[in-house]
């Protein structure tokens, strides 16, 4: 009970700071180039696509929280959770404050010249992340074989996140949007590296 009560505690710390991004958002108003994105930019973009990215990052880390007992895995998990609900309530703060809707005008991955990507089987919209099927399948794994097919799943994602944020560091005409998608690739590609080495404790591969 109390390891659930502090995960609780903190995923509702995460979502009061997540909260906090809006305010934060206020040295993101305008671009480089003055004035605040366009809808159709890269700032915009990134902005929306990641948001949804890191919100399956986060709804994961929830489902193995429930069907594993081992701590570094939830540990791992709970930073996870808390890092990425911070970061997109600071990116739909951004979005707020530019006054461009949440919801992409055309198809994900636009603002990187991939928006004629083909979405991949049962839902998974973006590079790295899981498929429909796949969720259900972590939903009813428990203990091992929960942790595994997380970390491997979560794995892909930060790859496919390490990807899409190495995009906005390149097209991102926002200062503190390029500087949030470094620390994006810089932690998840950290995070990469520990995920390789519990999978192989594991007995298992990314």
């Amino acid at each position: 009970m109390r390891r659930r009560t502090n995960w609780i505690v903190g995923c509702a710390v995460a979502a009061v700071v997540a909260g906090g991004g809006i305010t934060a958002a206020v040295a993101a108003t305008d671009s480089d180039s003055g004035g605040s994105p366009a809808s159709s930019s890269a700032d915009a973009g990134f902005a929306r696509d990641m948001a949804v990215h890191h919100q399956q990052a986060v709804e994961m880390s929830y489902i193995v929280r429930d069907r594993t007992e081992d701590e570094d895995v939830r540990r791992l998990a709970y930073d996870i959770a808390q890092t990425q609900a911070n970061q997109r309530g600071m990116l739909l703060g951004w979005l707020d404050l530019w006054e461009l809707p949440k919801v992409p005008d055309g198809s994900p991955m636009d603002w990187m010249g991939m928006g004629d990507m083909p979405p991949g089987e049962d839902g998974a919209l973006m590079p790295g992340m899981a498929t429909g099927a796949e969720l259900k399948q972590l939903g009813k794994l428990s203990g091992k074989k929960a942790e595994v097919l997380y970390l491997q799943l979560m794995t892909r994602h930060h790859k496919g996140g390490v990807h899409m944020a190495q995009g906005c560091v390149e097209r991102c005409e926002v200062s503190a949007e390029r500087r949030l998608a470094r620390g994006m690739v810089e932690s998840q590609e950290s995070e990469i590296a520990l995920m390789a080495t519990m999978l192989k404790a594991r007995g298992a591969k990314p």
